[in-house]
């Protein structure tokens, strides 16, 4: 009994990741509804840990849940990414400046290093491989923040624009490692003004820049589906 008190939760949560995961790739076509009975199938699982999931992604802005009709994929909405980059921008903005402020020498070392392992030649790596280069030095920063609310929600807004970002980073291949290590020579000099400066550059989008990345966006979710 106690070992099946153990594992339960653990097939909960992993049972969340997955799901969270086809969300995240959109698995499921914006504006989809999903059929629970048949994703509980295909997962094998049942219907009261898979609600649960459900609803914990409608809380996290994954889903979206329409009373009386069920469950749905959230739709790709110019406007939302347009906030949720804006917000991006704010708290990362925050971040860098108390980086500036806490973070070691070694750390900020650290940073360094891990741009000249991975640059500035992109080496044919997938947008994908670029992405999770791109989540893991943004993520450094924040850690060095020394803020646990800042990092969860940093880690949400990440996932939120997963798919997004995917699309958008074929057109800044070029511009990101140039633009981390100019934000890490002004962590470096503790100039946090400067940091922050490039941090919300290497962030901020256009509102017409995300309306035609999401266009791109459907298209690629419409040509795997």
């Amino acid at each position: 009994m106690a070992d099946a008190a153990i594992k339960q939760p653990n097939r909960a949560e992993s049972l969340y990741l997955g799901v969270k995961e086809m969300a995240i790739q959109f698995t499921f076509k914006p504006g989809e509804k999903i059929n629970e009975a048949a994703l509980a199938r295909d997962l094998g699982a049942s219907r009261t840990p898979l609600r649960e999931a459900l609803n914990r992604l409608v809380a996290e802005g994954f889903l979206e849940l329409i009373q009386g009709r069920g469950f749905f994929c959230r739709d790709l909405k110019p406007r939302e990414m347009f906030e949720l980059y804006q917000f991006r921008a704010i708290l990362e903005a925050a971040a860098v400046r108390l980086a500036c402020e806490q973070a070691t020498e070694q750390e900020v070392a650290a940073l360094a290093d891990f741009l000249d392992r991975t640059g500035p030649d992109e080496g044919g790596r997938s947008s994908q491989e670029l992405v999770a280069l791109d989540e893991y030095f943004h993520e450094k920063i924040m850690a060095l923040s020394r803020n646990s609310q800042m990092i969860r929600t940093l880690e949400n807004i990440n996932a939120r624009i997963k798919y997004f970002r995917w699309v958008d980073m074929d057109s800044k291949r070029q511009a990101t490692q140039s633009e981390h290590r100019a934000i890490v020579a002004a962590l470096m000099a503790r100039d946090a003004d400067l940091a922050v400066a490039h941090m919300t550059e290497h962030i901020t989008r256009r509102l017409d820049q995300i309306t035609a990345a999401v266009k791109e966006s459907f298209s690629r979710i419409n040509l795997v589906k």
